[in-house]
């Protein structure tokens, strides 16, 4: 198993996967992605749904936690 921090977790297969409701999932292939987001489309395979929003660093984030908004000027600047 491969755990990745901003991805799905890599697994041997074949893999079942148990879900909260109790459905279980199969897949035979040699190499499976766990979404770990709940983005997916796919889930609980991983559809790399993930990389579409990123999260925000430091230089973007204000200290309130907001992003600032286009054309609002940066307080600490």
């Amino acid at each position: 198993m491969v755990v990745n921090r901003e991805g799905p977790i890599l697994v041997e297969g074949p893999v079942e996967v148990v879900g909260d409701d109790g459905t279980t999932t199969r897949s035979d292939r040699f190499v499976v992605a766990i979404c770990t987001c709940r983005r997916s489309r796919t889930y609980p395979w991983c559809d790399t749904s993930h990389r579409r929003r990123k999260p925000a660093g430091p230089s973007e984030s204000r200290p309130d936690g907001r992003q600032p908004q286009e054309g609002e000027e940066d307080p600490r600047s």
